[in-house]
């Protein structure tokens, strides 16, 4: 492997420490070291501002780990920078000095607003979605908040609130009551009037979290058996929950990892003051922010298409599959989509994407073997970075790709939730409708079909006498009726009047 393909990312955060190294390969980037240190450096801030002697010395214990990692990275490959806390500290040189010799690298540190578009571009680059979306990401001393459209940040602002100064401010008892949650809640909501009116007129599509309270609290709801996309209604009840418990000390939730607990309620009250404040009805978590803002930023490389689309891209590349074959069976799974999505209360706007996919990586597992290849797709799905797919939509994928041959397995579409399991099998039934219309792998041999639906059951109408010039596919159409049949789905298979 040569050096000059990686690049290495660096974030001192005023919660943690963090540093990414990826390569670049087919396009892409591969990740090859992700390392997370809890520092807590926003709590060693004194009422002064100047940073005490522990806080520091935790950070430069963090980054001689992070020393011996960049030493096989190019100089023009390394990016570090600090954020909040760094900004505020009044003794900010004594820190640097000593953390720049043990790095071996210059230290940037960014202003709020380079942060927040910073974090805009990690989140472009590794989260999909259409129109404009709010970014928000709550750090442990600041709180960014971007609207922008595709790769462009229109509105920006960093306020000063984090997790790690909420802590300080309004849980430093380490009580969980409704007088602590209702401080820290008003408390944010002061902070964030002055900037909220901006961003309701400018308005939104979707929104994305970017943060470790975001990913925590999206744990927790998957733990408890919600699916991952967070409401108000959630965040009450999980501040419910967490009152429940009554201190720090006796904070369990399901889903909840132990070093979260600390910052957990500061942040969660964050959150419902965002969300309150600015009418926000449903928050996903994104699938990158500022270390990644910081790599592609390095790369510089324009975004030119979907998040989900460079990932499908390189993956088709990197696993050297038939593009032509895939897009063949990915237009006829949506012409099959296209003909039965309102009967089947299919909504385009969430089955199209994850059929498409499907469709287009379903080879995947070949690369392995054949026998087993839709269990080792399945596998590959669950186990690599699929930049700008949600954890939800990477469930579903891999059980489309389980389910694509052979007999159902039904049980992981079950366990997905990115759609009901209704709606998931009949995306399963029409993928394997058009990889068996796809077998001869040629332009022009698709035939002209019909699919209707009544109730649960499928009809495939054929062009009449297709059935005896084409045995290999009516065998195989034959005998995908008759597992659908008897899964309590018929599929009838006709010829054209």
């Amino acid at each position: 492997m040569t050096t000059s393909a990686l690049y290495a990312a660096i974030d001192l955060g005023s919660n943690s420490f963090h540093m990414l190294v990826v390569q670049e390969v087919a396009g892409a980037c591969r990740t090859l070291a992700k390392v997370k240190r809890k520092v807590r450096l926003a709590a060693g801030l004194n009422p002064d501002g100047s940073l005490d002697r522990p806080a520091m010395e935790r950070g430069w214990d963090c980054l001689r780990l992070f020393a011996e990692q960049l030493q096989d990275v190019p100089t023009n490959n390394i990016r570090i920078v600090g954020t909040a806390t760094l900004r505020l500290a009044t003794n900010i040189d004594i820190f640097l000095e000593r953390a720049q010799a043990i790095l071996g690298h210059p230290i940037q540190i960014i202003s709020g607003e380079e942060e927040a578009a910073t974090i805009y571009e990690g989140v472009a680059w590794t989260s999909s979605g259409l129109g404009k979306r709010l970014v928000i990401d709550i750090g442990g001393a600041s709180t960014e908040l971007i609207i922008g459209q595709d790769a462009c940040p229109q509105l920006l602002n960093s306020l000063h609130m984090g997790c790690v100064t909420w802590l300080n401010r309004h849980f430093s008892d380490n009580r969980l009551n409704e007088h602590n949650f209702n401080q820290a809640i008003g408390a944010a909501q002061r902070e964030l009037a002055p900037v909220a009116a901006a961003y309701l007129k400018l308005g939104w599509q979707g929104c994305i979290g970017a943060s470790g309270t975001v990913q925590a609290i999206q744990e927790i709801m998957i733990g408890q058996g919600e699916n991952e996309c967070i409401t108000l209604d959630k965040l009450r009840h999980l501040q419910r929950q967490a009152i429940a418990c009554g201190s720090m000390e006796r904070l369990q939730l399901p889903g909840l990892q132990p070093e979260r607990i600390p910052v957990f309620p500061s942040g969660l009250a964050i959150l419902i003051a965002l969300f309150d404040t600015l009418a926000i009805e449903s928050m996903v978590l994104a699938g990158g922010a500022l270390r990644e803002g910081l790599i592609y930023g390095m790369l510089g490389k324009r975004q030119e298409c979907d998040a989900q689309e460079r990932t499908a891209d390189s993956l088709i590349a990197r696993y050297q599959l038939d593009r032509e074959q895939a897009e063949r069976v990915r237009n006829t799974a949506l012409r099959a989509l296209q003909q039965v999505a309102q009967p089947l209360a299919l909504d385009p706007v969430t089955a199209n994407p994850i059929l498409r996919w499907a469709a287009m990586l379903y080879e995947l597992g070949l690369c392995i073997e054949y026998k087993q290849a839709p269990a080792h797709a399945a596998y590959i799905i669950s186990h690599i970075d699929l930049p700008g797919f949600t954890h939800a939509q990477k469930q579903l994928l891999a059980a489309l790709l389980l389910n694509q041959r052979d007999e159902f397995k039904l049980e992981p579409l079950r366990q997905q939730s990115a759609l009901g399991f209704e709606q998931a099998l009949q995306l399963a039934r029409l993928l394997r409708l058009a990889i068996i219309l796809c077998l001869r792998r040629t332009r022009g041999t698709v035939p002209a079909f019909q699919l209707t639906t009544n109730g649960k059951t499928l009809t495939l109408s054929l062009p009449a006498s297709w059935n005896r010039h084409h045995h290999l596919r009516a065998s195989e159409l034959a005998q995908e009726a008759r597992r659908q049949t008897e899964l309590g789905w018929p599929l009838v298979i006709r010829e054209q009047q």
